[in-house]
């Protein structure tokens, strides 16, 4: 049951980190830190480590406490759909398809939504990822009314990998 709240959550709060369980520790440190980019900010042996981008103390952490060893969730089961990975610019966004392309990562696909343009995969672990960058709000596509009209049409990636 959800509950009548007549008051907004402040506009300032964001999501400030992910921490994900893995299988192996370093194999997802290959994925995020040499395939992705991140920085190792704080490694716990083979049971903890936290990664991140421009310095902060961590946007991601990865760890096998309770998953060393274990396999991804099996279809239809609850949990976490993806982890949505922010970058700032288009050429950034073009950036990280050139890895993925480099490292041979596959693509689960990828979508102009309007308001932002996409990249879909899976981690070593099978953890859903979207990398993306957002339009200007500006140029978010609306309705006659005013209203947001998101939408999911292909994403052109030879076009995005000029950006890079």
């Amino acid at each position: 049951m959800v509950a009548n709240v007549s008051s907004s959550i402040d506009p300032a709060v964001r999501i400030g980190h992910v921490h994900l369980k893995v299988a192996d520790l370093s194999r997802a440190l290959a994925f995020y830190c040499d395939v992705l980019g991140f920085t190792l900010t704080q490694r716990f042996g083979a049971q903890a480590a936290f990664l991140s981008a421009g310095g902060y103390h961590h946007h991601i952490g990865l760890n096998t406490w309770e998953s060393a060893g274990g396999s991804p969730p099996a279809a239809g089961t609850t949990g976490l759909y993806h982890v949505a990975i922010l970058y700032p610019t288009r050429t950034a966004l073009a950036d990280a398809l050139r890895r993925l392309q480099r490292a041979n990562i596959h693509l689960d696909g990828a979508a102009d939504h309007g308001v932002s343009e996409a990249l879909y995969l899976r981690d070593p672990d099978g953890n859903g990822i979207e990398l993306y960058c957002d339009r200007p709000p500006q140029d978010w596509p609306r309705t006659a009314a005013g209203e947001l009209a998101m939408h999911t049409h292909p994403l052109d990636l030879s076009a995005l990998l000029a950006e890079a």
